[in-house]
């Protein structure tokens, strides 16, 4: 799977509102969208459709039984129709404009507006970002908006997620919780698929309780300070050793990786903020700080995939969950 933006006619799938994200792609709205707007100006405005599969014998196709390509369908606008995924007869496909309806309640209530909206590699991947009203004031001036992020598969892997993406303000850092951790909310791709998403509607609950708590764990982070060694500790964990002691170039990685980490827990952006330098929240900050800016050497919506759903996500949740236990053993530190 290609980690860009699809683009269609030379421009973005891809809509925001207010200033350019960090990564300076996409199509501007002067004012908060609704979904309609949000899917027009992201160019989400197409279908998905499920197509048996079939190999050609000679001059004859034979039919796969239990097998179906996902393609795109009514409103798509590329030249072709790529094969976004192989799913079996159970497979729901959930269409663009009804995995926005889990944000059009939130949104129309005014606790909510859409943020951007796009789509990755060919049409495989979908997301909505929506910014909740209300910041999570972690220490002083240091600052982090709430947000929650819609992702849906159009190629049969994983589940619908609606997740918790806070992001800190003074560094756009997305700080991103761990998948298991129990932070997101995952719907099938089933038969009650539509059933499933207006039951979730009912758990905004769960969100203000959610975030709730990790506002909690933000202070408390900020109340820890550590050392040298600890600092050391925490970053030989979140990046650990590779496997083979021998790989001289992933010890080169690794070493590169925790220098950049270090370097950005002294010197990043907020870490000179009151009551910010020398703590565990400058430590976890300057591991997403690396992670969403240096991390890697691709294109921005690339970097996009990557600290969202990608590698550089995976990194930043282990940060977290080794943050948590750093808290849980404050003696050990």
């Amino acid at each position: 799977m290609s980690h860009e933006l699809l683009v269609n006619d030379g421009e973005a799938s891809m809509m925001y509102v207010g200033e350019p994200p960090w990564h300076g792609l996409g199509t501007k709205l002067n004012s908060p969208a609704t979904a309609e707007e949000a899917i027009s100006v992201a160019k989400l405005g197409w279908d998905v459709e499920k197509k048996p599969l079939a190999f050609m014998d000679g001059p004859k196709p034979v039919p796969v039984e239990n097998r179906y390509a996902v393609v795109p369908g009514g409103g798509w606008q590329g030249e072709t129709r790529p094969v976004l995924g192989i799913v079996s007869k159970g497979y729901t496909p959930l269409q663009n404009r009804d995995a926005f309806r889990f944000f059009d309640p939130i949104v129309g209530q005014d606790a909510a507006v859409y943020h951007t909206a796009g789509v990755l590699g060919q049409g495989e991947r979908i997301w909505i970002l929506a910014k909740l009203p209300e910041s999570i004031r972690v220490v002083g001036d240091d600052i982090t908006d709430k947000y929650l992020l819609l992702s849906n598969n159009h190629d049969g892997h994983g589940a619908v997620q609606i997740k918790f993406t806070p992001i800190r303000v003074v560094c756009n850092n997305t700080l991103t919780l761990a998948l298991n951790g129990g932070a997101d909310i995952r719907v099938p791709h089933t038969h009650d698929l539509q059933e499933r998403l207006e039951q979730a509607e009912d758990l905004l609950g769960i969100i203000k309780k959610g975030y709730d708590e990790l506002a909690e764990t933000f202070r408390a982070m900020t109340t820890l300070q550590i050392n040298a060694n600890s600092l050391d500790r925490y970053l030989t964990i979140v990046f650990p050793s590779p496997r083979d002691p021998k790989d001289e170039p992933a010890l080169r990685k690794v070493s590169h990786d925790r220098t950049c980490a270090r370097y950005f827990f002294d010197s990043g952006a907020g870490s000179d903020l009151k009551g910010v330098p020398g703590t565990l929240w400058a430590a976890y900050n300057g591991v997403t700080e690396y992670i969403d800016h240096r991390f890697m050497r691709t294109s921005a919506s690339g970097r996009l995939n990557s600290i969202w759903f990608g590698n550089g996500h995976l990194v930043k949740s282990r940060a977290l969950t080794v943050a948590k236990s750093f808290l849980e053993s404050p003696s050990v530190n």
